[in-house]
């Protein structure tokens, strides 16, 4: 299964004169990658050959061993080889989804580390920039993954300059969050290669009315969200995700948008039918969960990453909450794999 290429924007893959050959992206599909992820990239290249009317880009489909690779929604793919070595100016897109851990090979790790410092171009969409980081090939770079991994990354790799943003291009290494995010990064490589006019085509054949750039954020704004349009809540919301690990008091948050703690107890009563303080615990022990599956951090680490300070603590709201010891559920993370 072939088909077609963009024209170089970074130092690691020269421009190849359009008329020459096509560029090659070469996707790597994971076990349990993300279908949707996958196939919109694919199909905006697809498009823009479409619209240009020749083969600007081809594509070559590789899974680890070779064999079909199964995505998470249980649909398996034929892929054209297992990992072999690349052209230069190929573009590798990592295409991840469920259980990247898990699922990421040390052989994967091994290639994808000799294929970059031979100069190949990388990228992941979804979960995959987790394995561009566990290979190291995002040290020093701005990067971003899927909204409910980014806690987990962030945490595991320190030297990555993690962003929220739908993708992010670093010279050449392209990462995007996951869903129709891939759609958004592809449209912007096809616009470096052949003009916004080409993109702008393709997103219109995609019927992708609101092409986002790396400014935009990947998650619904919190009104959209919560389904309450108003200021003051929205803004105590903003500021207790920005500040888990040090949580705020209902009091600081109130006195922040001009309210006493009783008008910000009302308002949460009113339209979240909690407590600012109950929300709040809440949000932590969602982030809590995530890390306790997502890392091997310590369930100690996880608390104290969480605003916890006595791990005893931690585990008692935990469990009254998920009905299940953190300590129990980190070993039945074990117990599943």
């Amino acid at each position: 299964m072939t088909s077609r290429r963009p024209s170089q924007d970074t130092p690691a893959a020269p421009p190849v004169p359009p008329a020459e050959r096509p560029r090659r992206f070469v996707f790597v599909l994971m076990h349990q990658f993300t279908l949707l992820s996958f196939a919109g990239a694919l199909d905006a290249l697809r498009l823009a050959n479409l619209h240009l009317g020749r083969q600007a880009y081809e594509w070559r489909l590789l899974s680890e061993d070779g064999g079909q690779a199964l995505s998470s929604a249980g649909v398996a793919l034929g892929v054209d080889g297992a990992l072999e070595e690349l052209r230069r100016d190929d573009t590798v897109i990592l295409c991840g989804g469920l259980d990247i851990q898990q699922n990421t090979g040390q052989k994967l790790i091994a290639w994808l580390r000799r294929e970059a410092r031979r100069g190949v171009r990388m990228g992941a969409i979804c979960t995959a920039a987790h394995v561009l980081a566990r290979a190291g090939l995002l040290e020093g770079r701005r990067a971003t993954i899927h909204w409910e991994n980014h806690d987990a990354m962030a945490e595991a790799f320190d030297a990555i300059e993690l962003s929220r943003a739908v993708f992010v291009i670093d010279g050449d290494r392209l990462t995007s969050a996951g869903g129709t995010a891939s759609i958004d990064m592809m449209l912007k490589l096809i616009a470096l290669d052949h003009g916004e006019e080409v993109a702008n085509a393709v997103a219109d054949q995609q019927i992708y009315t609101t092409i986002r750039t790396d400014r935009d954020s990947q998650r619904l704004s919190v009104p959209t969200r919560i389904g309450v349009r108003h200021p003051k809540l929205a803004a105590v919301i903003e500021m207790m995700e920005a500040n888990m690990e040090e949580p705020l008091s209902p009091s600081v948050l109130a006195g922040r948008v001009g309210m006493s703690t009783r008008q910000l107890e009302r308002l949460f009563r009113r339209y979240l039918d909690r407590s600012p303080k109950r929300y709040y615990m809440e949000m932590r022990l969602h982030k809590a969960r995530n890390l306790l599956l997502q890392t091997d951090m310590s369930v100690i680490n996880v608390a104290l990453a969480c605003g916890f300070s006595s791990p005893s603590h931690f585990s008692k709201c935990y469990r009254a909450h998920y009905r299940i010891t953190p300590y129990r559920e980190r070993g039945s993370l074990a117990a599943r794999e």
